[in-house]
């Protein structure tokens, strides 16, 4: 099993999907390549992406990431990529096995945590198998957040 590495201070984030810590319990963590064309590398490279309603599915023995959106490039004018097309992601083929295995038990999936460019330039894409949170444990996370916040502010206040 290869699990991804701890944040690295040279990767730069590109996208972050902030809701689904919210909304999904991450079980384990990938690091995957995304295939991509020139114009998506520079929309990118100029920190343009959401893949905040995107998902990853397994599709004839493949990982595609599916409805990640990555602008037009507006200097390539006819030369452009479709914004929203599915993407291949870039796995080893056991840890592949090892996901279409995950997802197949009741309530799990597969969702892109964070996209980023890794130390040597190259796009990489965080994704983590998940089961989804029920409402009693979305407000346990959000309590326990506000607790958090008011205890730090406490903190400083009281030196």
């Amino acid at each position: 099993m290869m699990a991804a590495k701890k944040a690295d201070p040279n990767n730069k984030t590109i996208a972050e999907n902030r809701r689904a810590r919210f909304d999904y319990k991450i079980e384990d963590t990938f690091e995957a390549g995304i295939v991509l064309v020139g114009t998506e590398v520079k929309a990118l490279r100029q920190g343009q992406a959401n893949i905040a309603e995107s998902y990853a599915a397994i599709e004839n023995q493949e990982l595609m990431l599916i409805n990640a959106n990555i602008p037009i490039y507006a200097p390539a004018s006819q030369f452009n990529h479709l914004p929203t097309r599915p993407r291949k992601l870039l796995l080893k083929r056991k840890q592949i096995t090892k996901l279409w295995n995950e997802t197949q038990r009741k309530g799990r999936t597969i969702v892109p945590l964070k996209m980023y460019f890794n130390d040597k330039g190259m796009a990489k894409l965080l994704i983590g198998v998940a089961t989804g949170k029920d409402q009693k444990d979305k407000r346990d996370t959000k309590k326990d957040r506000d607790w958090k916040r008011d205890k730090a502010r406490l903190m400083r206040e009281r030196g």
